[in-house]
């Protein structure tokens, strides 16, 4: 990869674009062990440039107005009033989409941003969490809605705005006149109204809320507010403490599982400028015959990846030495520095750059030693009450992914998310061009920058074979396989990205591209039936070990579901040579009811060329014998 210039897959679009689905499908999957999305690098150091003069360094400045200045950090690292204002100022950018799901590697190509374009529009699509919550029907953004995201922002800048204030909390004996206290917090009141209006516009939208990083902030805001009145200042620390201690150790035990490795692996490929070829590949059994995960693979995602994650956040909350702290705390932020050093699909940069500071800010400014561990609640049951708030959530979504996104359940990372692809028929994705919004589809904006339109084609199938390097992938495919007959026609789009341009963000959970999204394009676009076919599948929940799916046809509704063997999904190459696995059928549409397929159409980004329709290169033509031997039975070992 170049500075300027990305690594296009080494294909004749014309040629490559005539290519059976899985040829192509094994074609990129091949490419992304080695050059991962092949962005050019200059995309990467924008990102750089916005973490670190942008988000840090106008941050840290607004942080510390009338504190230090903000040269001294040892003036203000430890001033909870500093911290509290960094993640008001986080929250901001969030809640804006100007920091995670943001730019190029989360499919925003032009514009860059979704968030603020979207909803601070009246007409544009949102989706309510619960149905049984009144006054919250409604797909659409209301005046309502509008004026509750303004007034959340405006809320915002207000806790920015406004110095810091003594506060009315109390001091615990000891720890009156720490440091940590001499600049003041954030004013209450601005952070409860804050508060108000976010839970309000979370009830009519989840999208902006999750956006908005909800499931992180909430419990800072409401413990910096609360504690300091039924306990003290050391109890709220303690608190903030264990909300960002919950965030890591419920990432790493959503991580003892068959995805996370297989998320790892296409995550360091993905890498741009420090992993060499070598470790790439080495990344996957057998490069190019083999692309499923290693066992070095499976070392390095859990021994420096869940291992860390697990053992580090406890040492950090328990150890009451101070060198012992310091080396958990180094290692939570050399772990955060990874994550951004691979730039994964989410960009979540923002919130592991702030992660990272709080491991210093609050284990290394408030020590455990100094009257600050997780025993020195003032009072017991505040302890209690609190670790009981920060889990239920997590532990709900572990065992019921279907209530709770997974953003709350703090599966980050774990690679066990909802997904979702959207198939359609020739001229079929066109029709999403009647829902006026501020972003076309992908393949339009890749247009605009001046993508040809072959390039930005192949551009999109680099999203789904993304999508099949993971375990969720295959699965996803083997219903299409299974199901749809004219795939070879039809447009296949990834959900995740797909959304992006329907609602102006997305951050790896289908709960917002879900078959009820579908319904409501379908009420926009009158696709026709089988027009545009949806495969869905919810995360798995922690004590079972299969996925549910939903098959969604937008015109007529529910086509078929049931579940798929996690293991089966995990054991199978990206591109199934040995055709789908078993998908159990727990529902299946009379067969009269299903839509017609064309088999002989065209798709949509067909394009004559000098050798005939069909004709392959030797790698593809051996991918389509593959799948001939399946349809006659022969099916070949699994590798």
């Amino acid at each position: 990869m170049g500075f300027k210039e990305g690594n296009f897959p080494p294909v004749d679009p014309a040629v490559f674009l005539n290519q059976p689905l899985r040829a192509r499908m094994r074609r990129l999957a091949e490419h992304w062990v080695e050059y991962g999305f092949g962005t050019a690098r200059n995309i990467n150091v924008i990102y750089i440039f916005k973490i670190v003069v942008f988000y840090a360094f106008f941050g840290v400045l607004i942080a510390t107005a009338g504190v230090a200045p903000f040269w001294e950090v040892g003036s203000w690292y430890n001033q909870i009033g500093v911290y509290q204002k960094l993640v008001v100022w986080t929250v901001l950018l969030e809640a804006m989409n100007l920091a995670g799901s943001w730019g190029p590697l989360a499919g925003k190509f032009k514009p860059m941003m979704g968030g603020f374009l979207f909803w601070s529009k009246v007409g544009q699509i949102r989706l309510r969490p619960f149905k049984w919550v009144p006054f919250t029907s409604g797909y659409t953004r209301t005046p309502l809605d509008v004026t509750l995201y303004f007034a959340f922002l405006l809320s915002l800048v207000a806790a920015l705005a406004i110095p810091l204030s003594a506060g009315a909390g109390s001091f615990r004996d000891g720890t009156q006149g720490f440091i940590g206290f001499d600049a003041g917090v954030v004013n209450p009141t601005i952070m409860i109204v804050t508060m108000v209006i976010w839970v309000l516009m979370g009830l009519r939208d989840k999208i902006s809320f999750l956006a908005s990083r909800a499931e992180q902030y909430m419990p800072v805001f409401l413990f910096s507010v609360v504690l300091p009145m039924i306990g003290d200042y050391t109890d709220m620390i303690i608190a903030l403490k264990l909300t960002i201690i919950v965030s890591w150790v419920g990432a790493a035990i959503s991580k003892f599982g068959r995805h996370f490795t297989n998320t790892v692996a296409p995550m360091v490929s993905n890498t741009p400028f420090w992993a060499p070829l070598p470790l790439k590949r080495a990344m996957y059994r057998d490069f190019p015959n083999d692309l499923r995960p290693s066992k070095f693979a499976s070392l390095f995602a859990h021994i420096p990846g869940t291992v860390l994650e697990l053992i580090a956040p406890l040492v950090l909350l328990f150890s009451l030495n101070s060198t012992v702290t310091w080396v958990a705390a180094i290692a939570m932020v050399a772990f955060c520095l990874f994550i951004i050093s691979t730039f994964p699909l989410a960009v979540p940069l923002e919130w592991n750059i702030l992660f990272a500071f709080t491991a210093i800010a609050l284990f290394i400014g408030f020590p455990a030693q100094a009257g600050f561990a997780v025993t020195d609640f003032s009072q017991a049951w505040i302890g209690i009450v609190v670790i009981a708030l920060l889990v239920f959530f997590p532990i709900l979504g572990n065992l019921r992914p279907d209530k709770i996104s997974f953003l709350v359940s703090m599966r980050q990372y774990a690679g066990n998310w909802a997904t979702s692809l959207w198939t359609f028929t020739p001229g079929g994705e066109a029709k999403l061009a009647q829902i006026k919004r501020p972003a076309e589809e992908q393949i339009n904006q890749l247009q605009a920058i001046g993508v040809p339109y072959v390039a930005a084609e192949i551009t999109m199938q680099q999203t789904i074979a993304w999508r099949s390097t993971q375990s969720q992938g295959r699965g996803l495919f083997s219903a299409l396989y299974k199901y749809l007959p004219d795939i070879e026609s039809r447009t296949i789009r990834d959900g995740e990205f797909a959304s992006n341009a329907m609602h102006g963000f997305n951050f790896g959970d289908s709960h917002m591209h879900s078959p009820e999204l579908v319904a409501y394009l379908h009420e926009r676009c009158n696709f026709e039936p089988g027009e545009f076919i949806q495969i869905w599948a919810e995360s798995q929940p922690i004590h079972k070990g299969t996925q549910h799916w939903i098959l969604t046809d937008a015109a007529t509704g529910k086509l078929a579901e049931g579940y798929w063997n996690v293991k089966e999904a995990v054991n199978e190459q990206p591109w199934l040579p040995n055709g789908p696995i078993n998908l159990d059928e727990t529902f299946k549409r009379p067969e009269a009811e299903w839509p017609k397929f064309n088999v002989d159409a065209k798709p949509e980004f067909w394009q004559p060329t000098d050798t005939a329709v069909g004709r392959v290169v030797d790698e593809a033509e051996a991918v389509a014998a593959e799948a001939a031997s399946v349809e006659a039975g022969q099916e070949q070992p699994k590798a």
